[in-house]
């Protein structure tokens, strides 16, 4: 590793835009499908992956739908986000806030209880086993309709102990943050928090209606905010995180190549951008392999690399003496020869 590929991965992170389906590597999927005895269409470990090559949004959610087919049991829910918590552990992500997809899996007949209670036993011992912390974010199907995510808003009401926020994510372009404007008025009501996918596919305008009509405490994706100057005056000056994806965004062709990604734009127009990995098992790589793509691509300087990881946990929702724990410790960290 040269000086900077060992200062990446060292360095303590937050991960703040992750779906934990979307952490399903293929061995785990087959095993999974064997244990459950779910046949698959894809016959092999090399021929899942082959299948990971995607020219947009939708061809992605085509393969991420089916592969989440697997998932049945409590167990399987532990499984799939401990085996992601093993991966941020070695990359030395130190908090992270995870989406989950509860239509995924009620639409086909599973509890919602048991995709919970699997998430949150893995979650606590991840804190236990790990040091890693984490919170969950409920995220509501867009290509679904607005009555569809109330009820599933009401389904997680007995468990919102465990829930921090909701979010907004699948299908962006066509499925406007406004068509979701009850569902987070309810849940805005019921003391939790909102982020939203928008200005990924979706035009700014998605992200002035997530602001303005969801209220969002942060933008997932975001990066289409660059065509409208009012807007990044406004992100820049409400301090409203955006959760970038770079390797993401390429997977998806948001852009053509990473050398052409427009996050150390971002930092130059003072956003709070951070750096995330997404649905990592499909797009290539968590999130210290993103950090490192990105730094290579786009020449990013030790501060910038340092100014992402500290946007992380100022972009979390974690407490502010919680926040200050971990700033502090990235300074002790940045300051070492």
């Amino acid at each position: 590793m040269n000086s900077l590929e060992t200062f990446i991965a060292g360095i303590p992170k937050a991960e703040l835009h992750l779906h934990i389906e979307g952490t399903l590597e293929p061995e785990l999927m087959f095993a999974l499908a064997q244990r459950n005895r779910i046949p698959l269409r894809l016959k092999s470990v090399e021929e899942v992956r082959r299948a990971y090559q995607f020219h947009n949004l939708q061809s992605f959610l085509d393969i991420y739908y089916e592969g989440a087919a697997v998932l049945i049991q409590e167990q399987d829910f532990y499984d799939l986000a401990w085996a992601y918590f093993e991966r941020a552990y070695k990359q030395n992500v130190r908090h992270a806030e995870i989406f989950f997809d509860p239509q995924t899996h009620t639409e086909r007949g599973i509890a919602f209880e048991t995709v919970i209670a699997g998430l949150q036993r893995a979650m606590e011992d991840a804190a236990s086993k790990l040091n890693v912390s984490s919170k969950l974010i409920l995220c509501f199907l867009r290509h679904l309709s607005a009555e569809s995510a109330v009820r599933t808003l009401e389904e997680a009401l007995p468990f919102k102990k465990w829930i921090t926020a909701v979010g907004l994510d699948s299908s962006e372009v066509g499925h406007p943050p406004s068509k979701f404007a009850r569902v987070f008025e309810s849940a805005r009501q019921e003391g939790l928090l909102a982020v939203a996918h928008a200005g990924e596919e979706g035009p700014p305008d998605y992200i002035w209606e997530a602001l303005d009509i969801l209220k969002v405490k942060r933008v997932d994706h975001g990066v289409r905010c660059l065509e409208d100057s009012r807007l990044v005056q406004r992100l820049a000056r409400e301090k409203i995180p955006l959760t970038v994806c770079p390797l993401s965004n390429i997977k998806l062709r948001v852009f053509e190549k990473m050398e052409h990604h427009n996050l150390k734009m971002l930092l130059e127009a003072e956003l709070t951008a951070t750096v995330n990995s997404d649905d990592p098992a499909y797009f290539g790589g968590y999130v210290a392999d993103n950090f490192l793509a990105a730094q290579k691509a786009l020449d990013l300087s030790r501060d910038q690399i340092a100014t992402l990881a500290r946007n992380s946990f100022e972009g979390s929702f974690l407490s502010g003496e919680e926040r200050k724990r971990y700033l502090d410790e990235i300074s002790r960290y940045c300051a070492k020869p």
